[in-house]
């Protein structure tokens, strides 16, 4: 696997996710209102979903266009890898 540009914003988002979780544990700890930890588990799930959305995204634009444009796999192949990695959008 290499490093992409998007990889430190990939990163970013997944580190503010951790923060929104730990709040959650925190919150249903103390008994808060489940209205509350509902907003913050909502939170979660953005930043997590954001993340992965930014990662897809990433690998269709640079991992399998350089894939098709250079060939070292089949277009089988990387028809293939599209269909997998798109299941998660």
């Amino acid at each position: 696997m290499s490093t992409h540009t998007s990889h430190p914003e990939i990163i970013k988002r997944l580190k503010r996710a951790e923060g929104h979780l730990r709040s959650t544990i925190a919150m249903l700890e103390d008994s808060r209102d489940c209205l509350a930890i509902a907003q913050q588990l909502q939170a979660v799930e953005s930043a997590v979903g954001n993340a992965k959305k930014t990662l897809v995204h990433d690998h269709i634009d640079h991992c399998l266009e350089q894939a098709v444009r250079d060939a070292p796999q089949s277009a089988e192949e990387t028809i293939r890898e599209f269909k997998a990695i798109t299941k998660y959008l």
